[in-house]
């Protein structure tokens, strides 16, 4: 562990601080902190930085109520930047956003790796613009009736398709559910983060049941 006086503010006596979600690993904002903000920051657990534009003290959440709890901080190996890792309670950006970084640049085609993530945000991209011929487009429009449907169809074949122990079909078929329920996720205002701090609530109880038998 490292002190705060050890960090190299620049000039201007600021350090840029990377926002990022523990949980999600998302790059969340830049902001830059001065040795005000980030005593304020290490004191409350809260993110506050210096507003370069308003020169002021800034505890993010403060207004909004969108505050970021703080995980962990981490300085890089020439010790003048920091990744700051939150939990947050609501949008990063005054967009309304979960993160700052929206607009795309450069994506490759053929190094750009397939993500739910990337999934869970075409689906909200496709419920919000539904474009003409698309098959989630189709889902959105029939409404949730429909799409439980489907998810009831890909349940049975992906059963069929286990008990066959045929495993190329049952990872299709697997595919085939798993789309299907994230557009009723989508439809219903689920968050792949809510299922994410369930089974992380199930991971911790399951490892409390198994020390528990461990010691008796």
């Amino acid at each position: 562990m490292i002190e705060v006086q050890e960090l190299k503010f620049d000039a201007n006596g600021l350090i840029p601080a990377i926002v990022v979600d523990a949980k999600s690993g998302d790059v969340l904002t830049l902001a830059y902190m001065n040795k005000e903000s980030l005593n304020i920051t290490l004191e409350k657990g809260l993110t506050c930085f210096w507003s370069r534009s308003r020169q002021e003290l800034w505890l993010k959440g403060e207004t909004s109520g969108n505050y970021q709890h703080v995980v962990s901080i981490t300085a890089d190996c020439d010790k003048d930047a920091l990744v700051v890792k939150v939990e947050k309670d609501g949008p990063a950006c005054h967009t309304g956003k979960d993160s700052c970084f929206f607009n795309p640049l450069y994506i490759s085609e053929e190094k750009n790796e397939f993500s739910l993530r990337g999934l869970y945000e075409l689906l909200l991209e496709r419920k919000a613009t539904k474009p003409q011929g698309s098959y989630t487009t189709y889902l959105f429009e029939k409404g949730l009736d429909k799409i439980l449907k489907k998810i009831g169809e890909e349940c049975t074949e992906v059963i069929i398709a286990g008990k066959a122990q045929d495993k190329k079909e049952t990872i299709y078929e697997i595919a085939d559910l798993a789309y299907h329920v994230m557009v009723m996720m989508v439809e219903n205002g689920i968050s792949l983060e809510e299922v994410r701090d369930e089974l992380a609530s199930r991971h911790v109880i399951d490892h409390k049941v198994k020390q528990e038998k461990m010691t008796n």
